[in-house]
């Protein structure tokens, strides 16, 4: 899925092409799971709007939209879940198979959602949308101390938790973590207060690093102009079971928490 890098690389790139364009015409497939709001209500809300910007909240890619009315502030929120992509496609351009919506826009161009395993979705809404938790790359360190203090759940199951932080997933938690020198099993509560501050420097870094290679191309991931990331070279601990650490040469551990395929170095972090 996803993670906070890359839908922001995918947001700066469509805010860059599309914003300051209008929405003519919206097409919808016939397939009912990527749709959060109704077919009709997203077509009657997204039609003779101008994109005032483009930009991420957590997970979720967001189309601020001006509508020709005085009172016509409207949001486009598009949540990518697994293998969602969105796209800027000339009209010429082949519609692959999965495409759920098609936004023709007064350039010419079109905004493409596409989707194979059907996890995204797609909702329009009048009210701002605020996101379920907490930004990890605008939270200070007393805040971040406050969201995981008193916490019996796993660190790393914590920082999955989208009500606390959202926008980190298994990569960057698992990244953060290796950073920090800080076992995902370790209870959140447990952690002392030099701990929770090596961990929020860590995960702001590396979250601002995986921005600036345009994120980790990991299975379906490209950005708006279709293409892949480069931080997957740079992992220091997600991926690499079995690999020797890139600091001690122990090998990278994987083991299972909160449901998750988790990376850490058994003797790095404790």
């Amino acid at each position: 899925m996803p993670e906070l890098p890359e839908v922001e690389t995918i947001a700066r790139g469509l805010h860059k092409r599309v914003t300051g364009d209008r929405i003519e015409s919206v097409w919808i497939g016939s397939k009912p799971e990527p749709l959060k709001s109704p077919a009709a209500e997203i077509s009657r809300t997204l039609e003779g709007t101008r994109i005032e910007q483009v930009r991420r909240v957590g997970k979720h890619i967001v189309f601020d939209l001006v509508a020709r009315s005085k009172n016509g502030k409207r949001q486009w929120i598009v949540h990518l879940g697994m293998t969602g992509r969105m796209l800027v496609a000339t009209p010429d351009a082949e519609v692959i198979s999965h495409t759920h919506l098609i936004a023709k826009l007064k350039s010419g161009r079109e905004l493409r959602f596409i989707d194979p395993r059907r996890f995204g979705r797609l909702e329009v809404r009048a009210s701002s949308f605020e996101g379920p938790g907490s930004e990890p790359l605008q939270i200070r360190l007393e805040e971040f101390i406050a969201l995981f203090r008193g916490r019996k759940a796993p660190i790393k199951g914590a920082l999955l938790n989208q009500t606390l932080l959202h926008g980190v997933g298994n990569i960057y938690a698992d990244e953060g973590l290796f950073r920090a020198g800080i076992r995902p099993r370790r209870r959140a509560g447990s952690l002392t207060r030099r701990e929770y501050a090596r961990l929020h420097s860590a995960l702001q870094e590396v979250l601002k690093e995986a921005i600036a290679a345009g994120g980790s191309s990991i299975s379906d991931y490209v950005d708006a102009e279709g293409e892949e990331g480069f931080f997957q070279l740079q992992h220091r601990a997600y991926g690499r079971g079995g690999e020797p650490c890139l600091v001690c040469k122990t090998p990278i551990k994987k083991i299972v928490v909160a449901g998750r395929g988790t990376h850490y170095c058994p003797r790095c972090q404790c």
